[in-house]
């Protein structure tokens, strides 16, 4: 049989962490699935390489990827150190003077059929943009779960998605994919690739003296990227002209109380200097400072941190929570996928962690596997370069919207903010859809493709969170006059349901508690 012909049977993983064991667990439920008993799924980690762990945060998609593979919502829960996310509050991004907005998962009333942004300028100009068109803000404000106790797995009241122990996920993933979804498990290091006569990967050299044969390899290997950055060499393309951030100094910083409040909502604190994350777990919370080593030093960006962690209530020093440096370049591989290797998670790019947008990126690389698997090698070339397509793509949406947060900001306090602002430094996309948002409000038509990670609802709370007179008044006002009806009748039932879910839901830390004495209904 020739190369050409050669069916893709053997998929090779290389790389633990959340990236390969969620890679593996879609590709080993799809072949279940669709009864493809050919179809194997081995993945090789090496035992000496700990979870970075920046990726604790998740979007709502991570509740269908659980679900299809397999995955009880309460076990996950209770084994992973979960709470619930609802999306996120930025805070001192606007001026630096207590300024806050939201950025809450669950879309606004009516979307898709009515754009309410046009109409809240004048029907409800006293309350932020979120708090008119979603309850999930007023939710969040109250420390309110997004559903019941009686609500079922994976079901919700409210959008949500999770923060989570990504060592812990890791764990229980690779349990779950190795009993539940046949995935064989090897230990070992990768100290070679034996390439084949037209490029692809033949096999890899291991350690122990052992090869592994693959017909498809992909690469988790982390920022090391041992296959598609080492072997293939496929060029970096940094973005640091762009987004300036480069190294993050986190911590994991412990309760007072264990009947402390969870918040769920990821804080993201600005300060002159760059921003400081905060995700609150059952148990913990992971705080972070990001910032761009062009423009402050390690020493200051510790001072900035242990003033943040003094402001929690966990009564700890910094000194004593043994902060962690975390290094990069932000940016992306050039391609994706090269011959018989495709890259997934850090390995094809890492950015910063505003947003969480690395393990939605994970998630939809191993779904364009499960949908497009070529068949044999001769198909493989052809998906090669749409999976690379779709992907540049993705990356160039993420840059752009992770900039808008910056672009938009009014701080004058220190070059860092104000750099973030310059003209060269904005790509040319996103100051197309700046020009065009001066005089109408993002909506639906602004996706150029039907794939697009960030819903123009995803825009709108970012622009109006942080620049509620951005959009012309009198160009919205020619658009208001045929929709007026039922936008009042949109915001008055947001009303409503915001009153009821405020009456009707738990705190947060009962409905965690609640799971991890009883779990939650199936369906």
């Amino acid at each position: 049989m020739s190369v050409h012909n050669s069916p893709t049977e053997h998929v090779v993983i290389v790389g633990g962490g959340t990236a390969g064991w969620l890679t593996a667990g879609l590709l080993a439920a799809d072949a279940r699935l669709d009864s493809r008993p050919n179809r194997r799924i081995t993945l090789l980690e090496s035992p000496d390489i700990a979870t970075i762990g920046v990726g604790e945060g998740t979007w709502p998609s991570m509740l269908e990827t659980l679900r299809t593979i397999g995955l009880s919502e309460s076990e996950f829960i209770r084994e992973c150190d979960v709470s619930f996310k609802q999306g996120s509050r930025f805070q001192n991004w606007c001026r630096g003077d207590g300024d806050r907005y939201d950025h809450p998962f669950t879309l606004p009333a009516g979307y898709g059929r009515l754009n309410l942004a046009e109409h809240w300028r004048y029907a409800h100009r006293d309350l932020p943009f979120a708090y008119a068109v979603s309850p999930q803000s007023a939710v969040c404000d109250d420390g309110r779960a997004p559903k019941q106790l009686a609500t079922p797995e994976y079901a919700f009241n409210l959008n949500y998605g999770y923060h989570l122990d990504a060592g812990k996920f890791t764990r229980l993933l690779q349990r779950h994919c190795v009993e539940h979804l046949g995935v064989v498990h090897y230990l070992g290091e990768v100290t070679g690739v034996q390439p084949r006569d037209n490029g692809d990967i033949k096999h890899l050299h291991l350690k122990s003296g052992e090869t592994l044969a693959g017909d498809l390899f992909i690469d988790c290997t982390g920022m090391a990227s041992r296959l598609l950055g080492q072997h293939y060499q496929v060029p970096w393309v940094s973005q640091r002209p762009v987004l300036f951030n480069d190294s993050a100094l986190a911590v994991q910083v412990p309760y007072s109380s264990e009947l402390s409040p969870v918040a769920s909502q990821t804080l993201s604190t600005a300060h002159p200097d760059g921003w400081i994350w905060d995700i609150a777990l059952p148990t913990r919370r992971g705080v972070g400072a990001v910032f761009s080593s062009a423009h402050i030093d390690k020493d200051r960006v510790y001072e900035r941190l242990e003033a943040y962690v003094r402001g929690t209530d966990s009564g700890a020093t910094l000194d004593e929570l043994s902060p962690r440096l975390i290094q990069f370049d932000p940016g992306h591989r050039e391609r994706f996928w090269q011959n018989n290797c495709v890259a997934i998670g850090l390995s094809a790019g890492f950015i910063e962690p505003l947003e969480a947008t690395a393990l939605v990126l994970v998630e939809r690389s191993a779904q364009f596997l499960v949908q497009q698997m070529p068949e044999n090698r001769e198909e493989m070339s052809v998906v090669a370069r749409r999976f690379n397509r779709r992907f540049c793509r993705h990356w160039d949406n993420i840059i752009g919207f992770l900039k808008l947060h910056y672009v938009l900001s009014t701080r004058e306090d220190s070059d860092y903010w104000r750099a973030h602002r310059a003209e060269e430094s904005v790509p040319d996309e996103l100051a197309e859809q700046l020009l065009l948002w001066r005089s109408r409000s993002p909506w639906t038509c602004d996706s150029l493709y039907r794939d697009e990670l960030f819903p123009s609802a995803s825009y709108q709370y970012i622009l109006y969170g942080m620049r509620p007179e951005y959009t012309a008044p009198e160009a919205l006002e020619r658009r208001v006059r045929s929709s007026g009806a039922a936008a009042q009748t949109a915001f008055h039932e947001n009303g409503v349901q915001t009153r009821k879910l405020l009456q009707g839901l738990p705190d947060n830390r009962s409905l965690i508690n609640h799971i991890r004495r009883h779990g939650l209904h199936t369906v």
